[in-house]
């Protein structure tokens, strides 16, 4: 069968299409045929190689995956052959005190398929039933594999971390991207107010399409601080969904309101930042780390997209043996929304 590894990190040249073994049967696990994986900047990373971590090479990308069961280990008692699945790309070892009280992202074990472990970019994969949810039924596999990772992080950050409230105001970084798109449509179910930062004009309409209440270009403007205050004002934005680091940490900071909560998973452009802390306490602010989500919230996030409360956003389809055109297309900043590859 095939798989899109890599064998050392570095550029697009990397990436791999690569026969490998079937996936050998295992009695607490089940075997899925991949319909359809998407690609998430960690696999842009993950590709690059992480400073100071190794990754055992060679290794199978993705972490997003939809697909149906072919085989079911002997233990398992919740699935059958048959059944349309999504991939909950969270690992953990289920038995610690953080484990028992649903928290799971704590687990000192904690790991993402793709990313500590083999993911899941192969015609067939072997997983734990803990990385199982029902695939809804009123999305294709394609729409529905584009989902998870995204939703169930931005979930976590405004939700379960930032305690995002009716009615406040967030700024939102990136809002053609996966993570931004599905932030966006998190923070409108709540009634909040939303400005959303793009690369090009060009991406308005579909970040409008999202939700977005205002729409600023942050590389149009040399003061994207004054641009937004001649939009809302001073103090008024009450969270700070940020992925992108160093290049809008200062602005991120003076932007954000008494009381205001940022709350960052990702650092694209760098992540050492300065700290004002007179500023901080002050303003009695708050800033948040946030990696995935535990289970309670990955599941809220399902049943929130099982109903339609929360769209899918795919831009373009690759063939798995165009993965190379796919990450130039993501790095190109092209896409808008997720990026999905079939076998």
């Amino acid at each position: 069968m095939k798989a899109i590894r890599i064998h050392q990190h570095g550029d697009r040249s990397v990436l791999n299409y690569d026969d490998i073994d079937y996936p050998r049967p295992e009695d607490d696990k089940v075997i899925l045929e991949v319909k359809s994986v998407s690609i998430n900047h960690l696999d842009i990373w993950v590709r690059k190689g992480w400073p100071g971590i190794s990754i055992d090479l060679p290794f199978t990308m993705g972490s997003d995956a939809s697909g149906i069961i072919v085989d079911v280990g002997k233990n398992i008692k919740d699935w059958k052959v048959g059944d349309s699945v999504v991939i909950q790309p969270g690992t953990f070892c289920g038995n610690c005190s953080q484990c028992m009280i649903n928290k799971e992202n704590y687990c000192s074990s904690y790991g993402i398929l793709g990313e500590s472990e083999n993911g899941v970019q192969a015609e067939y994969i072997s997983v734990y039933p803990e990385n199982l949810f029902h695939k809804p039924q009123i999305y294709t596999f394609e729409e529905a594999a584009s989902m998870p990772l995204v939703f169930m992080t931005a979930f976590q950050m405004l939700i379960s971390r930032a305690n995002l409230n009716e009615n406040e105001t967030v700024l939102i970084y990136g809002g053609s991207s996966g993570v931004g798109s599905a932030a966006i449509q998190i923070a409108k179910s709540m009634n909040a107010t939303v400005i959303a930062t793009v690369g090009s004009d060009s991406k308005r309409n579909y970040v409008y399409d999202m939700g977005a209440d205002y729409i600023v270009n942050h590389n149009n403007t040399t003061d994207l601080y004054n641009q937004i205050i001649d939009i809302v004002g001073k103090n008024k934005i009450n969270v700070i969904f940020e992925h992108v680091g160093s290049q809008t940490w200062n602005n991120s900071i003076r932007l954000l309101s008494k009381g205001g909560r940022l709350v960052t998973c990702g650092a694209t452009t760098g992540s050492m930042v300065n700290i004002d802390l007179k500023h901080l306490f002050m303003k009695q602010q708050t800033i948040i780390g946030s990696t995935m989500s535990d289970i309670p919230s990955f599941k809220a996030v399902m049943n929130k997209i099982n109903i339609g409360l929360y769209k899918p956003f795919v831009d373009k389809i690759f063939k798995f043996k165009d993965i190379k055109y796919a990450h130039e297309y993501i790095e190109e900043s092209k896409h808008m929304g997720k990026i999905v590859l079939i076998p």
